[in-house]
């Protein structure tokens, strides 16, 4: 992976992005909000074309990050991961300053107050520029939790999974053992069993990890409930 030497995947609200820089992808990771959320803006080096997954707080600091990338403000979709308030609080500003495209799980656009343009559903794709990213529907944490997987061949693959997957587990389901059971599920069927040990996981919260660090664990996971 041509920037993982140089890349810091720990951010801290009020400091600068982190920026990995890709062939034809950078991915830029800022902090905002009183929880600490991560948004994530994907530029195309190509295109120009940019997506921003949660617009979660500090309108005016993600429409910094915008410009980061883009010299005219270009945003193309913003991205909800899910439904909770903390991932979707600044939405409507960006929306209403970039004119981008809103898009989220079909399961969950019902719980976020800014209309939703594009409903997502397991399997789909959202292009950013010459990039596909597939959508992973990921039940448990919420009815329709996405995650955003871009294949980047010899450059890895990248993984952005708002609260389903952590570092250390799986999202909070409430102590509800259904919703967890799946989750887990989902995870390890969607994830786990489909991508390999170096495929990056960009989290809603917290550093960054990979599925070769997770994956010894997801029997412990299992056995202790959360």
């Amino acid at each position: 992976m041509t920037s993982q030497d140089s890349y810091t995947p720990h951010v801290e609200v009020g400091g600068p992005a982190a920026m990995r820089v890709l062939s034809t992808l950078i991915i830029r990771k800022a902090a905002v909000g009183p929880m600490d959320n991560n948004a994530y803006l994907l530029s195309c080096r190509v295109s120009g074309a940019q997506l921003l997954i949660d617009a979660a707080a500090d309108a005016p600091r993600l429409l910094q990050l915008v410009r980061e990338g883009s010299p005219t403000s270009r945003l193309d979709t913003i991205v909800t991961t899910h439904q909770h308030h903390d991932h979707w609080g600044a939405l409507a500003q960006v929306e209403a300053a970039t004119g981008a495209v809103t898009a989220a799980g079909a399961e969950d656009m019902d719980g976020i107050p800014v209309a939703t343009a594009e409903p997502l559903r397991q399997g789909d794709t959202i292009r950013v520029g010459v990039h596909d990213l597939e959508v992973i529907v990921l039940r448990g944490h919420t009815p329709g939790s996405v995650a955003l997987l871009w294949r980047g061949g010899a450059e890895g693959d990248h993984l952005f999974t708002g609260d389903t997957l952590f570092p250390g587990g799986v999202g909070a389901t409430q102590s509800d053992p259904e919703r967890f059971r799946l989750l887990l599920g989902d995870v390890r069927e969607r994830i786990f069993d489909r991508l390999g040990d170096g495929t990056w996981v960009y989290p809603g919260h917290g550093d960054d990890t990979t599925l070769g660090a997770e994956r010894p664990h997801l029997d412990e996971w299992a056995e202790r409930g959360w």
